[in-house]
């Protein structure tokens, strides 16, 4: 037995209309995000198994989780993990204070797990400073965060709505890659992962996309070995992580 972790990037953005609004603090969705929230409750199978839902506690991964499924299954309020934020320190990719996302989620969102007035310090020397160590360090933490909430020997399903290019760290996965992108993953995608070590010990939780999700995605494609998804990984770190502070820039 070993739960299955559903990652979900967030619907659409007005961030994601231009670069221009990438200067929009924390921003909704889109109509067509909205949309697309409602397509993914369509197509989504596992509702009825879901036991947990989790989010970033920025506001459009949070309205993607509820207008995606709140309301089905047994998931009850959604666990906010600040380790799940996107990666730049660009106002679109830094969260609000836990007493505004508190006036309009409610009781919707459990976010005693967000650290008030650190989580939306990214400019300095704090654990969401944009730098590789840090989001390598903090995606290491939500595994282990995920792995807790989920529970080790069980055979439930957790939905994980979190950001595009934080999902390749917390995969660890950089494969596909548009030129100048920095994420793979469509709006409202959502891959499904277990644990590689079903005992819980393994220190980092790493996991691995499950057999059913990559043949949904990939069909018959083998998957890379581990020497080339490395390869990727030193490429693509290279290339995103030097972007991601506002004042290096390019």
């Amino acid at each position: 037995m070993t739960p299955t972790i559903h990652l979900v990037r967030h619907a659409q953005g007005y961030h994601n209309l231009s670069v221009e609004n990438e200067k929009l603090h924390d921003p909704d969705l889109t109509p067509l995000g909205e949309q697309q929230c409602r397509n993914l409750r369509a197509a989504f199978p596992h509702h009825a198994r879901l036991t947990r839902l989790v989010a970033s506690p920025m506001r459009r991964t949070l309205w993607t989780c509820i207008r995606a499924f709140g309301g089905d299954g047994d998931g009850g309020p959604i666990v906010a993990l600040d380790t799940l934020q996107e990666l730049s320190d660009q106002p679109s990719d830094t969260g609000s204070a836990v007493a505004v996302l508190a006036k309009e989620f409610g009781d919707a969102a459990d976010l005693s797990r967000v650290r008030d007035g650190v989580w939306t310090d990214k400019l300095g020397d704090t654990p969401f400073e944009p730098t590789k160590d840090k989001i390598e360090a903090r995606a290491r933490e939500a595994r282990r965060a995920l792995r807790e909430l989920a529970g080790v020997h069980t055979d439930g399903h957790i939905v994980v709505v979190t950001h595009g290019a934080f999902l390749h760290f917390l995969t660890d996965e950089f494969q596909d890659l548009p030129n100048g992108g920095a994420t793979s993953w469509e709006n409202c995608e959502y891959r499904s992962y277990q644990f590689a070590d079903p005992t819980g010990a393994d220190d980092g939780a790493a996991i691995v996309e499950t057999d059913e999700s990559w043949q949904r995605r990939r069909g018959d494609k083998p998957r890379l070995s581990q020497h080339d998804l490395d390869e990727l990984r030193s490429v693509a770190q290279s290339r995103i992580v030097p972007r991601l502070k506002s004042s290096v820039r390019l």
